[in-house]
């Protein structure tokens, strides 16, 4: 069966986010001040096989944790549905 995984990764919330800061800069740059607190992630659609839902929530999981994500710096959360 085929499903798909809409995945979002973003820094952790006590982390420094330099890219959030550079964006908010460039925005207030255009004179749009009233933008506060940007947080600059990663958005990942993938495609799988897995025998069932489980399955492939499972191996979205271990993708997030083994490649996708840095754990240290990052969390992450994915949307499984059938394609």
């Amino acid at each position: 069966m085929k499903f798909k995984a809409e995945i979002d990764i973003m820094p952790h919330d006590a982390l420094l986010d330099p890219q959030g800061k550079a964006v908010q800069a460039g925005l207030r740059n255009l004179g749009l001040n009233n933008v506060e607190n940007v947080r600059v992630g990663k958005h990942i659609t993938l495609q799988l096989d897995a025998a069932n839902e489980a399955a492939a929530r499972q191996e979205v999981e271990d993708a997030c944790k083994k490649l996708l994500a840095n754990l240290i710096m990052e969390r992450y959360h994915f949307e499984i549905s059938a394609v």
